[in-house]
């Protein structure tokens, strides 16, 4: 049985509703005033709210306000019963995040009708979001614990053969196992520390203070060391010659630690999802204080579907490709790029290529450094 809030200061007009409403087997709990409508919605957490606009004390408008303002009732849907049928009143209830309007006066189809309607819609976020929950937990469950088993697995195993059998090996081996559990330890300290970034930054996110710092920081671009870091990157994994750099300078709204971060995630996905002997290209340029980064590769590439889908541990066909990784490094660039003011976007076509793109706000200082540079080739 759903419940349904009324808050009207027409004794009348409220007794109507409320008769109306349990006439049709809702539960129905009342306010007087928009005061005392706000302290009962976060008592009650009702499924709905029908609220007048022109009442005493607090209006219609404060009592939306207040209620968007708290966390437990933010996402009540709410109905405004008004005698105006001004534009300007809707546009500023619309604006407060009002999800209906009912000119006064109204029939009872109407009411129901309109009642319908966002009870219905409700469901279906709470669906959504019930959906979005169970993926999540789904595709924790089969991603972390793999990320974190494979390398610790590793390092116990081999460690157990150094303890037990450290006479019987020799050097060669030993240093292989050493470097074997090495190797391990900095997949799994990896892991770790982009599943701490992802929290932090979703904590952030929620920060209007933190995110104005965020933005408030510079780097020139290209960083000094960027270069390096990209062909230490690939070199690793025998890519070297595969990797393709064109940079044009510009200052850019992004700390260095955080503009790295992105790139690192970029560039490991773009190697991991890619065969040695395809190229991978790293170019950028600048319009009217816009700086576009754009790395490409001619990978397994994704579905619209899946650019669609793209979020944190999440890793498409997975049992078809035991590739590692947890799904957190593009949505950890998505998310960087988006506190920065910016965005990132996708392109892809499967088993042809894939573009992230990485949008930043230049810096308004030396703005000559940002003027349009040479093109970027999609071809």
């Amino acid at each position: 049985m759903n419940k349904i809030l009324v808050i009207e200061d027409d004794i009348n007009m409220r007794q109507n509703i409320l008769d109306l409403l349990d006439n049709e087997n809702f539960k129905v709990i009342e306010a007087e005033n928009g005061r005392f409508g706000v302290r009962l919605a976060q008592e009650e957490i009702p499924d709905l709210i029908i609220c007048d606009v022109m009442m005493p004390e607090l209006d219609g408008y404060g009592t939306l306000k207040a209620l968007r303002q708290n966390p437990k009732t933010a996402m009540i849907p709410l109905i405004f019963l008004t005698a105006k049928s001004d534009k300007t009143d809707f546009r500023q209830g619309m604006e407060l995040g009002a999800d209906d309007y009912i000119i006064k006066p109204f029939t009872r189809a109407e009411l129901l009708a309109a009642i319908s309607c966002r009870l219905e819609k409700q469901i279906a976020i709470k669906q959504q979001t019930q959906k979005k929950l169970e993926d999540l937990r789904s595709n924790i469950t089969l991603s972390f614990p793999h990320e974190m088993r494979t390398p610790l697995n590793g390092i116990l195993g081999f460690s157990q053969i150094l303890m037990e059998e450290v006479e019987l090996l020799d050097s060669e081996s030993i240093r292989e196992m050493a470097e074997y559990i090495y190797d391990s330890g900095e997949r799994l300290f990896r892991l770790i520390q982009n599943f701490l970034l992802y929290a932090e930054l979703e904590i952030i996110a929620t920060d209007p203070q933190q995110i104005k710092i965020l933005q408030s920081q510079k780097t020139a671009f290209p960083p000094f060391t960027l270069t390096s870091l990209i062909a230490e990157t690939a070199k690793k994994v025998g890519r070297e010659a595969d990797v393709q750099i064109d940079f044009h300078p510009c200052n850019i709204n992004i700390s260095e630690k955080n503009f790295y971060k992105i790139i690192e995630e970029l560039l490991d996905n773009a190697l991991k999802f890619s065969s040695v002997g395809t190229p991978i290209q790293i170019i950028n340029k600048s319009i009217n204080n816009t700086f576009v980064l754009s790395l490409s590769d001619r990978g397994r590439g994704m579905t619209p579907e899946q650019v669609a889908e793209l979020g944190a541990y999440r890793q498409f066909e997975r049992k078809l490709y035991e590739q590692q990784g947890s799904g957190l490094g593009l949505i950890i660039a998505k998310r960087l790029a988006e506190l920065h003011g910016g965005k990132l976007k996708i392109q892809s076509k499967p088993q042809e290529k894939t573009i992230v793109t990485v949008i930043l706000p230049c810096s308004t200082e030396e703005e000559h450094l940002c003027e349009d540079s040479s093109d970027i080739a999609y071809s």
